[in-house]
């Protein structure tokens, strides 16, 4: 049986699902996945909720930053997305410059994402500013999950990848921003780059549940990037403070790699085991049929 049938015995996660996790206080776990390979491997571990996030305009496509990414690409990878994921709940990433100019637009963008990128639900990133975006969606009764604090696409107004709601201010800012995304109907939100103190008031303050990503254990659920946590990548590449490498999948593959080359070229691969066999009758046939050829 291929790998696509294999049996998972979970059931659908769904809204309900996550929001009983929520009024239980069990953390919610979120990765991210960009194809299918990535996606099949998160959904049989176990995960909660898989983001088709944009990231991966870098860790897929090995642009820049996540501004470079467009919305034809993130629904294409949508689509490998959830053909592998069967149980996880699904969330696709609005990129920039596709939900910004007004609620109309974000609204197309959303539907496109979800009927032809296959996905339960979308993110896009913003507080206040963008609560009249959130609710014009989940008016049209697609989930939203919000994201506050760190907002990689807006990085170059925040002045870089810097850590937010560090003052008593941005703090109180923060809050707003989260009560704002929470009374636009997002059934979530991701808290990013936030002092964990911060992170954990503001989750207290909520009704919905916080999922965070470098800020602390207090939140409602915590999300990383796949490639970043699996160690999918050269030695000496940056990863900021919050990532957690669980394995050595980049120093994994190139030994498998190498080790593959060496044989090759050394004729140890393809061992008798890895060759098809026939019938000795038969090849002495065709060596006979060769034997006339060469003698012409």
């Amino acid at each position: 049986m291929g790998s696509s049938s294999t049996i998972n015995p979970r059931k659908k996660v769904t809204l309900n699902t996550l929001r009983s996790m929520y009024k239980s206080d069990e953390p919610i776990t979120m990765i991210t996945a960009h194809d299918f390979p990535s996606a099949h491997v998160a959904d049989a571990a176990g995960m909660d909720v898989i983001l088709v996030g944009d990231s991966l305009a870098m860790v897929a496509l090995g642009m820049q930053d996540t501004s470079e990414v467009v919305l034809d690409e993130m629904i294409l990878h949508c689509r490998s997305v959830s053909r592998a994921t069967k149980t996880a709940f699904t969330i696709g990433d609005l990129p920039m410059g596709s939900y910004e100019i007004a609620p109309e637009q974000a609204l197309e963008s959303a539907i496109r994402v979800v009927k032809e990128g296959r996905v339960q639900g979308v993110k896009l990133e913003g507080g206040r500013d963008m609560a009249p975006t959130i609710a014009r969606i989940t008016r049209a009764g697609i989930p939203v999950l919000g994201h506050i604090g760190l907002t990689p696409q807006r990085q170059h107004s925040l002045g870089g990848f810097r850590v937010q709601g560090k003052t008593s201010d941005g703090a109180r800012r923060l809050l707003e921003d989260a009560l704002a995304v929470q009374e636009a109907g997002c059934f979530a939100m991701v808290v990013e780059a936030v002092p964990a103190e911060i992170a954990r008031i503001i989750t207290e303050e909520l009704d919905v549940p916080t999922i965070g990503i470098g800020a602390g254990n207090g939140c409602s659920g915590q999300v990383l990037v796949q490639i970043d946590m699996l160690g999918n990548f050269p030695p000496g590449r940056f990863l900021p403070k919050f990532v957690k490498k669980y394995g050595d999948v980049w120093g994994e593959s190139r030994r498998a790699i190498e080790t593959y080359k060496d044989e090759v070229k050394s004729r140890v691969y393809p061992a008798l085991d890895h060759t098809y066999p026939i019938a000795k009758e038969e090849l002495a046939s065709f060596e006979e049929l060769i034997a006339l050829r060469r003698t012409r």
